[in-house]
């Protein structure tokens, strides 16, 4: 048996004897021969006893690794299973294919930034955008400095295992390795503007204490190039897991996005691009990050007054005075040969298919409860189980798939909100609508005789809330929180932690 303790015997005295040549070997008396019999008897009897002694020691040291292994083999599992279950994928990072153009992309990164090499180990690419590239990366000098930002980092917890006590340089070094740490490292194209990179760095700082979002690390400017560091986060792909989701899941999921939500908005921060890739979520361990804050700004920053915030009675009596009121109803259909009106600019930054209604029909004082229409976008392709649920290719078709659920009536009145006139005779779109209720049924190929479970059903309560056209009545996030609907898990979760409390006084 192998052994990694090192042996240390005593030396036995040895002599080195010249073989007697030919010439001049003698004949052997009986006495020699007895004297050389007891010899090589008490030679064999040594050997006996050297053999048995070796035994002995050999038995002796595999007892104390054995419990030596008992000891540390359950940590040892631990943390290798943790280490399996958390990095499961970075463990062939080394050994996955890399595209040449993605590696020659890698290669010029590591070039374009003296001593960026030393720093961290480009891996692969792990996503790509309109005004950025994301790449996976090893911190090499990760225990070189403060690591507050790591929430997940148990460093200090971390006990090695007891040294064995004729342990090799080999053992040792195993019993201190650590396993590799990630980030992610975020290149920034220079097609973007200085004042964009800014904004996304200064809000990233301001929310790096904040609860599921993503803190910035550190970054780094070289000419015109700026790439920033950013913790990386184990997650699933949305496409692979939404629709096995059950309701439970669905309401921890939007928990932990909600949490987010209101951390961003506490700060008077418009995220402006909420969908499932920027929501970075771990099925296994029901933890996700809210990423990618390259189109989000402060509320107010760029804006200015909408009659969709105004008192209700003010708003009613500039859309009865409106030229539109006073000439709907001679006018023909169609578009003025010469218009006269201003155009009207607003931010319309965002995602096809996520974008908030306010945000097509131009609102000019856009709120954090775009970012709410969203995750209700979100809750909507869940329960439907179809991704995208809305697939548009500009914003007159956006327009028209918000429509085609909620009714040219409603959609009308939500123009009006933002002083826009929402027209169409397009013969699909019914003027009520239909309710959420049986959009998701349809979606899901279910009919009457398979009516939504109660859990379903507030769900879908709750997607109207998040839904809602006007602005100004779609909940908060922080009202989100207090939802049935997000509730519905806790009570089991106090019970478990009730349960758990209870063995822990009891043992």
């Amino acid at each position: 048996m192998a052994t990694a303790l090192a042996r240390s015997r005593a030396d036995e005295p040895f002599e080195i004897h010249e073989d007697a040549r030919t010439e001049e070997t003698e004949v052997m008396t009986e006495e020699n021969v007895d004297h050389l019999a007891h010899d090589v008897a008490r030679a064999a009897a040594t050997d006996e006893l050297a053999n048995q002694a070796e035994e002995e020691l050999d038995e002796e040291e595999e007892e104390m690794e054995e419990e030596e292994e008992e000891e540390d083999g359950d940590d040892d599992d631990e943390e290798e299973e943790d280490e399996d279950e958390e990095d499961d994928d970075e463990e062939n990072s080394d050994g996955e294919q890399v595209e040449s153009s993605v590696m020659a992309d890698m290669n010029k990164l590591g070039n374009d930034f003296p001593g960026f090499r030393g720093k961290y180990r480009l891996i692969k690419r792990i996503g790509e955008g309109t005004f950025s590239t994301v790449y996976k990366a090893e911190d090499i000098q990760y225990d070189r400095y403060d690591n507050s930002w790591d929430f997940d980092d148990d460093c200090s917890k971390w006990t090695p295992p007891p040294l064995k006590r004729h342990g090799s340089h080999a053992s040792s070094e195993h019993s201190q390795r650590r396993r590799p740490r990630f980030v992610a490292i975020k290149k920034i194209y220079v097609t973007s503007s200085p004042a964009r990179i800014l904004n996304e760095l200064e809000l990233l700082h301001d929310l790096r204490q904040c609860l599921s979002v993503c803190p910035l690390i550190t970054a780094f400017r070289n000419t015109d190039q700026v790439v920033a560091i950013l913790p990386y986060f184990r997650h699933g792909d949305f496409r692979r897991y939404f629709r096995d989701m059950t309701t439970h899941d669905i309401a921890i999921y939007l928990r932990s996005l909600f949490t987010a939500l209101r951390s961003v908005h506490e700060h008077k921060i418009l995220h402006r691009d909420i969908k499932p890739t920027n929501f970075l979520y771990d099925p296994s361990t029901q933890h996700g990050v809210l990423v990618d804050f390259g189109l989000a700004e402060r509320e107010g920053s760029d804006s200015k007054p909408c009659l969709c915030h105004e008192h209700r009675e003010t708003r009613k009596h500039r859309q009865t005075n409106s030229v539109w009121a006073q000439t709907a109803t001679t006018t023909q259909p169609g578009y003025p040969k010469s218009d006269t009106r201003l155009s009207k600019r607003a931010n319309r930054a965002g995602t096809r298919g996520f974008r908030a209604p306010e945000v097509l029909f131009k609102c000019t004082e856009q709120t954090t409860s775009i970012d709410i229409w969203s995750a209700g976008v979100i809750l909507l392709t869940i329960l439907s189980k179809r991704f995208p649920f809305f697939n548009s290719a500009d914003d007159v078709e956006a327009m028209i798939e918000i429509a085609t659920i909620f009714g040219s009536k409603r959609m009308k009145a939500a123009g009006l909100l933002h002083g826009c006139v929402f027209e169409t005779n397009i013969p699909t779109i019914g003027q009520q609508g239909f309710t959420m209720e049986k959009i998701i049924l349809w979606s899901t190929c279910r009919t009457d005789d398979k009516p939504l479970t109660p859990e379903e059903k507030l769900a879908v309560r709750f997607l109207e809330r998040c839904m809602e056209l006007d602005p100004t009545r779609r909940i908060t996030a922080e009202q989100a929180l207090e939802h049935p609907f997000l509730q519905i898990d806790q009570p089991h979760r106090q019970a478990m932690g009730d349960e758990d409390e209870v063995d822990i006084l009891a043992g």
